[in-house]
């Protein structure tokens, strides 16, 4: 006769609940920990104490809101790393402040974005200028990719402008209201007329509301009217530029210090957040 022991029996039940149990909760808690999507910040750094001043900036806030959001971000200045085996490991790529030179990494960024990869970039990204420390020698990029060309002019001092959302339903600015005031920022215009192009979608530019934008001292910093886009995407890539980028500097005080910042403005980041969750989803 087989004698039970019910006592031993029921914590052995009991034991293997609560190893499922703790299983289910490990496999729950990977799951969560798995980010979203993954961002790559490539900055230089060094051209430019605003721009080096928004690099900073831009590193610690996309650090805070991957945090907030379940996404990794991580950032670098070796553009070395501008490789296909590199790239492997995101989904989304940030131009801080530059664009790569060389040849071999030009061509990684590329094939990156023609194989379905996400990019972001802000103000300096596009700029071009020949002949100038940033020639225009890579018509992919500044004519087909952005579809700016090379730059036209900028406006001085950096100055806060109130923008126009051009296209209310686009998911990177459907949150947007009808207009906005901006942070101060050096606003570009370019060579290429981007309203001729058929690939580009323009999402943001400059209300006439503005005018006169800058503050010179030179003529020619101060605008007074015309059509100038400040954020657009590409029809034939996961792609958003943004002209933002260029935080305002004491430099008549001789303090280098800041005077105002790209990230404090909450109407703004809902663009880039908004533009975040929109590249980062899969093709």
């Amino acid at each position: 006769m087989i004698r039970i022991n019910c006592c031993k029996i029921t914590f052995l039940i009991r034991l293997n609940l609560l190893a499922l149990l703790m299983l289910f909760s490990f496999s729950l808690s990977a799951q969560s920990l798995k980010p979203k999507f993954r961002v790559i910040g490539f900055y230089t750094g060094i051209n430019d104490k605003a721009h080096v001043s928004f690099v900073h900036e831009a590193n610690r806030w996309f650090a805070g809101l991957a945090r907030k959001m379940q996404f990794s971000y991580d950032s670098t200045k070796n553009w070395e790393n501008l490789n296909s085996e590199f790239l492997k490991n995101y989904e989304i790529v940030l131009f801080l402040d530059s664009r790569p030179d060389k040849q071999e990494q030009r061509v990684a960024f590329e094939q990156f974005m023609k194989g379905g990869g996400a990019w972001m970039g802000f103000h300096f990204a596009a700029f071009a200028l020949t002949p100038s420390d940033f020639p225009q020698n890579w018509n992919w990029y500044h004519n087909e990719f952005l579809g700016a060309g090379e730059y036209k002019g900028n406006t001085w001092r950096p100055t806060a402008a109130i923008l126009r959302v051009e296209r209310p339903h686009h998911p990177a600015s459907q949150h947007l209201p009808p207009t906005f005031k901006a942070s101060p920022n050096e606003w570009y215009s370019w060579k290429n007329d981007l309203r001729k192009n058929p690939d580009i979608d323009i999402l943001l530019s400059i209300d006439p509301s503005s005018f006169p934008l800058g503050t010179g001292p030179k003529a020619w910093e101060i605008w007074h009217k015309g059509d100038y886009p400040v954020v657009w995407t590409n029809r034939k890539y996961r792609m958003l530029y943004i002209n933002m980028g260029h935080n305002d500097i004491d430099y008549e005080g001789k303090m280098n210090r800041d005077l105002s910042q790209t990230f404090t403005n909450d109407i703004q980041n809902k663009l880039v957040i908004d533009a975040l969750k929109w590249l980062g989803k899969q093709k």
